[in-house]
């Protein structure tokens, strides 16, 4: 069993460790129909099951490099093709350190009803909660903004299958997928490693659709 001082301990030791993210790319692809098998928590889908283009992005909610996309790109790929229902978009768990691990815990309570909502809100302050000197302390005061109490947010962090469930995302994307950097994605079945520009997306999808 997890308990709080473990993951006190674990954050503050780990936390900006791995912060930079960036690893070799691989040029092979996966299959896309292995690639679509959810894990135990199951995907949380942006966009039509009609789409034609299929994103699904391994991410650490500690990187700076998936930080720079989710607050860049982000948006701007929601707009264009993920609104109009061109784009299908999934966001899957590879923490890098247990403090993303307390992260990606916090995002899929509740059957992960404010999934995107709380890792937009980590992303998007995720340099105040990584750099303080007591990081799960810091992520449990940036939670409040999504309406976490302090023993909601250690109720979670206190539960072994949720831990044990975020962790076999990343294990089975390391060792079925070879991912090994943040943020990867696969954009139906193509490999792309680092933060992609809205430009460098438009490469890949604008061909897919025709366009």
């Amino acid at each position: 069993m997890i308990t709080r001082r473990d993951m006190i301990a674990l954050a503050a030791a780990t936390a900006g460790a791995a912060s930079l993210g960036v690893g070799p790319a691989f040029a092979q692809n996966v299959s896309a129909a292995e690639l679509a098998k959810p894990g135990p928590l199951g995907d949380v889908w942006v966009g039509p099951e009609t789409a034609k283009v299929t994103i699904i992005e391994y991410a650490s909610l500690t990187c700076s490099h998936c930080a720079t996309f989710h607050t860049t790109t982000w948006p701007e790929l929601k707009k264009r093709w993920i609104d109009g229902g061109q784009v299908r978009f999934a966001l899957r768990e590879f923490p890098l350190d247990p403090l993303a691990t307390a992260g990606f815990m916090l995002a899929r309570a509740d059957q992960s009803a404010k999934y995107y909502a709380v890792v937009d809100l980590l992303f998007e302050t995720q340099r105040s909660w990584t750099t303080a000197p007591k990081p799960l302390d810091a992520l449990r005061q940036t939670m409040r903004q999504a309406g976490f109490s302090q023993e909601k947010f250690d109720a979670i962090l206190r539960d072994q299958a949720l831990y044990d469930a975020v962790n076999a995302v990343k294990t089975r994307a390391a060792e079925t997928f070879r991912v090994e950097s943040t943020p990867t994605f696969f954009i139906n079945g193509q490999r792309k490693a680092g933060a992609q520009s809205i430009e460098e997306l438009e490469k890949i999808i604008k061909p897919i659709l025709g366009a």
